[in-house]
């Protein structure tokens, strides 16, 4: 943890720089091999929707012994309706889920008493329900029109908040990006989509804005900074930016995980499929997208964006001449040889006319005066027969 806030500090004030702008084409490379992935997943395999998605007939057994539950359910219901896609899950550690295509009233109450004799309990300890296609579809319109709303609100609160469109759609676009890449992840492990796994969607995309808002409320900090000063250029800033909140970023992400995490195993070990469960795995999975999107996508992208911004490139003109006198400064200071009672400032330290070093002077940490046969100049006083003793006449010797 001591190294961490080291790191941490050193990040904060400088000390230390992990280049993110200048390498982002790197990390934009990994991006669009996930984006690819997901593309061909849900291209290929597409999500495998909840029954209250897609409509279909639900059952549900109570039984002490699950023992090969799933070929069983199959068995039993394929003995009623031949050739009918189940599913078949267990939630708990003694409640078998089956669902199946919508079936009529007689199938339901016959796929009943099969599944009762199967696992030899009562016709009490079987519940059987449906969910017709209309319910179904209503939800997808639903979702698809409350992710709609978000993302038109988002882009005005962005907009209004940084006052520049360009924040706003580099924001935007990390949003996509979490949201892209945590649905592929469900369509290539066929994880199960629910109402609830489209809550958790939703509720990466809340906090996906919020670190976004973090980092880029930094990087308008020190970018107007920058332009004040024309010390750095808007690429420059913005990548402090990143640097400074990077382990804040860190810190919030596995602060977040962790409770999520238990939430998980809690769903897999103990209480199998369902809405705790669905509602962890998307939230664990894009909580994780979302910490690198903030840092690798958002402010690269904004960079990117701004480049041909008439103050950005005003700016960066600036910045470089500045840059540019201060290496000259610096490479002239080191040059200066200055002889002082026989001895040689070389590179900032002062050498003895046997190459050994008898004092160090960095940078403007130069001696206000120095000792020349007796006299006292300043450190700029130029050195040579200006500065040696007058030679006294022969009469006067």
């Amino acid at each position: 943890m001591s190294r961490l806030s080291e790191l941490g500090n050193d990040l904060y004030t400088g000390k230390r720089t992990i280049r993110f702008i200048d390498n982002s084409r790197r990390f934009l490379i990994i991006s669009v091999v996930l984006v690819l992935l997901a593309g061909i997943g849900l291209a290929i395999r597409g999500l495998n929707l909840d029954m209250q998605f897609r409509g279909g007939s639900e059952f549900r057994v109570s039984t002490a012994s699950t023992e090969g539950f799933e070929g069983r359910a199959r068995d039993a219901v394929r003995t009623v309706v031949p050739n009918q896609a189940v599913n078949v899950t267990r939630i708990g550690s003694s409640t078998v889920r089956v669902q199946t295509e919508l079936l009529g009233d007689v199938e339901t109450n016959q796929v009943r008493t099969a599944l009762a004799e199967e696992f030899d309990v009562g016709d009490d300890a079987v519940s059987g329900s449906f969910v017709g296609p209309s319910w179904g579809q209503s939800v997808s319109q639903n979702a698809l029109k409350a992710l709609a709303w978000f993302v038109l609100l988002v882009s005005i609160l962005m907009a209004a908040y940084f006052r520049t469109w360009k924040m706003a759609a580099a924001a935007l676009v990390a949003l996509v990006h979490d949201v892209f890449i945590t649905v592929g992840v469900f369509a290539l492990s066929g994880f199960e989509v629910s109402p609830a796994t489209v809550i958790g969607f939703l509720t990466i995309l809340g906090y996906s804005l919020y670190d976004n808002v973090v980092v880029f409320d930094k990087v308008r900090e020190n970018t107007a900074t920058a332009f004040s000063t024309g010390r750095v250029t808007f690429a420059q800033a913005a990548n402090r930016a990143v640097n400074q909140t990077l382990i804040r970023s860190i810190n919030t992400s596995v602060t977040t995980l962790l409770p999520v995490g238990a939430l998980l195993l809690v769903g897999v070990f103990f209480l199998g499929p369902g809405t705790l469960l669905d509602l962890a795995l998307a939230l664990f999975i894009g909580i994780a997208v979302g910490a690198y999107s903030s840092i690798i996508i958002a402010t690269p992208l904004l960079v990117w964006l701004r480049r041909n911004d008439e103050d950005v490139v005003a700016l960066q003109k600036k910045a470089t001449r500045y840059q540019n006198a201060r290496a000259k400064e610096a490479a002239a200071a080191k040059q200066q040889i200055s002889l002082v009672d026989g001895q040689a400032v070389v590179e900032g330290d002062l050498v003895d006319s046997d190459g050994s070093a008898a004092a160090e002077h960095e940078g403007d940490a130069w001696p206000a005066s120095a000792t020349v046969t007796g006299r006292t100049i300043h450190k700029y006083a130029q050195t040579g027969p200006r500065n040696q003793p007058r030679r006294q006449p022969k009469s006067k010797r």
